[in-house]
């Protein structure tokens, strides 16, 4: 959907809406600072002062978000890693606040796909600019995804990448995670597309993605887009180290076709394993089970884009845009 769209959240001739910041403080360095930083920038553009949310081990955003939107909020600013940014989505989709992104983990998923690393300036601009989508998401029991869920050797993969590792080299300590279950046994799995007799494979990964890049930046799934209604869903069967050579080559080049890896679309989705595997959302580990049932909610979550643009790519723009940020800090830190 159009950022034009008369409907989105924050009118465009309201030059002061109200935000909050729901914040990991396990994540930032220094939250003084970083708070400083943040309502610095967001006076230079002339919005008022944000609430201010922390997260606990027991409510990783939640209910904090929730809280927010009772307080009148129409931006949300999740900052955390990918943990927080799901339990804010799950918090706001369906409601008319938008999400903004202010991502301090490492990895994090739907940062990637904006376009936007550890770049506060960035994420700080993407909000003042007023790019808006009104995208799906996916929905797994009472949790919702923006980006992907995926069941087997991905969430191996989240699971084996150690928190210390992450914070010396960044998002590419997933390969050394990765490299530990290459050769794992894959899966017995069935998957059931629509309600449609299921689909039998032995599978090391199944994803079921709104928006296709990984980590890195990588894009996994070409064809899929964030807001048209569909559920992308990704059966990987490499069963050698050649294979997997094979077919990261392939989406390195951005091939149509990846050896290795079936695609299928679906509005639900019901994942079947005949022991219990690693499960994952939006690139956070959830409870270990035999099954993934996911089914999409159209257009239920507004999200704070480079670029207001209807264009499959959220990360359109996104270099300029932290260029501009990069300005809107320094004239916050002057004042």
């Amino acid at each position: 959907m159009d950022g034009a769209d008369d409907k989105r959240p924050v009118n465009a001739e309201n030059r002061t809406p109200r935000s909050a910041v729901v914040v990991n403080p396990v994540k930032v360095a220094d939250l003084d600072e970083f708070r400083r930083t943040v309502d610095g920038a967001l006076a230079a553009a002339g919005w008022p002062a944000p609430a201010w949310y922390e997260t606990t081990v027991e409510d990783p955003g939640r209910g904090q978000t929730e809280q927010a939107v009772e307080a009148g909020a129409e931006v949300v600013f999740a900052c955390g890693g990918d943990g927080t940014v799901m339990a804010c989505v799950t918090a706001l989709a369906g409601t008319d606040v938008a999400l903004a992104v202010l991502p301090q983990g490492t990895g994090n998923l739907l940062a990637a796909n904006l376009g936007l690393s550890n770049d506060l300036a960035a994420g700080l601009e993407v909000a003042v600019e007023r790019g808006m989508r009104r995208l799906d998401v996916g929905a797994v029991g009472d949790k919702c995804f923006a980006v992907m869920a995926g069941m087997g050797f991905d969430a191996q993969m989240l699971d084996s990448t150690s928190e210390t590792t992450k914070k010396r080299i960044g998002w590419p300590a997933y390969v050394v995670g990765a490299a530990r279950h290459l050769r794992d046994r894959p899966m017995r799995v069935s998957v059931r597309l629509d309600g449609k007799p299921p689909l039998r494979r032995r599978a090391r990964s199944v994803l079921v993605a709104n928006v296709g890049r990984l980590q890195g930046g990588v894009r996994l799934l070409t064809e899929a887009e964030p807001d048209d209604g569909w559920l992308d869903v990704a059966v990987l069967t490499p069963r050698t180290l050649r294979h997997w050579l094979a077919m990261g080559w392939a989406v390195l080049r951005r091939r149509d076709r990846v050896p290795g890896m079936e695609v299928f679309r679906a509005r639900s989705v019901e994942i079947t394993s005949t022991r219990s595997q690693p499960r994952q959302l939006d690139g956070d580990l959830i409870e270990a089970g035999r099954s993934l049932k996911a089914t999409i909610r159209p257009e239920s979550l507004w999200l704070c884009v480079p670029r207001p643009a209807e264009d499959p790519d959220l990360a359109v723009d996104a270099d300029a845009v932290g260029e501009r940020g990069e300005h809107l800090v320094e004239e916050a830190r002057r004042e």
